[in-house]
Order: C-alpha cells, then structure tokens, then sequence
C-alpha cells in the first residue's frame, strides 16, 4: 500500500512541479555552469547503495574541498544553492528516487556510507525500511546548516549536537510508522516548506 502511494503521488508531484524544476535547473546552470543534479551515494534499504538526486547547491568539486556535514556558511555553498538549501527545494529532485523505488516519500533520511558503517546493532533497525524525503528528525531538524554555521569543526558538532537525536527519531518512526503517521508527516514538512518559500527570492 505505501509503495503505491509512493508511486503516485511522486509522479504528482514530478508533473504538477515541472516548470519549478525546470526554473531551478536553469537558475544552477547560468550561475556556474556546472552540473544540475548532486548524484551523492546513499545507503537505502537492506544497506542497497545507490546514488540520491538532489539539485546542487555547491561548487562543482565539493567533494574534494570538505566533508559530508554542510554549514550554512561554508564557502563551498553557491548563491542559488543558499536559497535552495533555505526552502529545502534542492530535495525536490528526489521525487525521481521515489518514484524509481529508491526511496519512499516518508522514512528515515539515507545516509551516507561512512556514517552508516558507525551503526550499532540497534541503529542498523533503519534500513529495514525504505529511507525517506521527510521524517520526525527531518522535522526536528529542519535547517541542520544553521547549527553548523559558525563551528569551526562541523564534523564534530554534527556527531555531538545532532546525530544522536537525528538516530533517536529515526528510530521511533521505524517502530511506530503507518500510514497515518506518514500523512503526518508530510503535512507538518509541506507547512514548514511553504512558510520557508514565503520569506525566499531568487
């Protein structure tokens, strides 16, 4: 039942969001030039990688320039990837990994390899179940990069000030997820976007 509802309403939403897309997509390639989509890998379910659509909001060689955790102040973040990271529009893309089976509309959010390998016995419960676009840390933590501005070691201040509850909500929506709960969800996450997009201009 969830994957159907998945399916359908990523489909929605990719078609009615088109020209917001395609508007997104021209505004990352007149400013540099460079790629439009992140292609980042991921874990997913059962530990399956595989590789996350997202618009990009760094420079093209990010990777090479820093580490997994952003702040809202790092150097590598570009103009319209602050406005995007601001309204979490960059995540809209990952309608595609929904839709493709990737990912679900709600579920914990996919991590990256190295934080996954940090799992203990109990954490590794989150990937039984498809990772997601929103969940209750996603709600919690709405923009994880103005915690980290100012730290002159967001790495460290990511393991220490938002992991370990970021994990904790995780967890809970794995052992009490329906689909009541995922309406939920996504109703608080549409709210809070709208409210964001309100105070942000390209």
């Amino acid at each position: 039942m969830k994957r159907v509802f998945d399916i359908f309403f990523s489909f929605l939403g990719l078609f009615f969001l088109c020209p917001v897309l395609f508007f997104i997509a021209d505004r990352i390639k007149k400013e540099d030039g460079g790629p439009i989509f992140y292609r980042g890998l991921r874990i997913g379910l059962h530990g399956k990688p595989f590789r996350i659509f997202k618009f990009r909001t760094m420079v093209i060689d990010a990777d090479r320039r820093g580490g997994p955790s952003t702040a809202d102040d790092d150097p590598r973040v570009t103009r319209v990837g602050k406005k995007l990271r601001k309204c979490k529009l960059d995540e809209l893309p990952q309608l595609i990994n929904v839709f493709l089976g990737d990912m679900s509309l709600v579920g914990p959010r996919p991590e990256v390899p190295h934080y996954v390998s940090m799992y203990t016995g109990e954490e590794k419960a989150i990937l039984t179940v498809r990772p997601g676009i929103t969940d209750w840390a996603s709600l919690w933590n709405s923009d994880e990069g103005s915690i980290l501005a100012g730290s002159s070691d967001p790495e460290k201040d990511y393991m220490e000030k938002i992991r370990p509850e970021k994990l904790r909500l995780q967890l809970k929506y794995v052992r009490e997820r329906s689909l009541w709960i995922d309406c939920k969800i996504i109703w608080q996450t549409v709210f809070g976007i709208l409210l964001r997009k309100n105070e942000t201009t390209f």
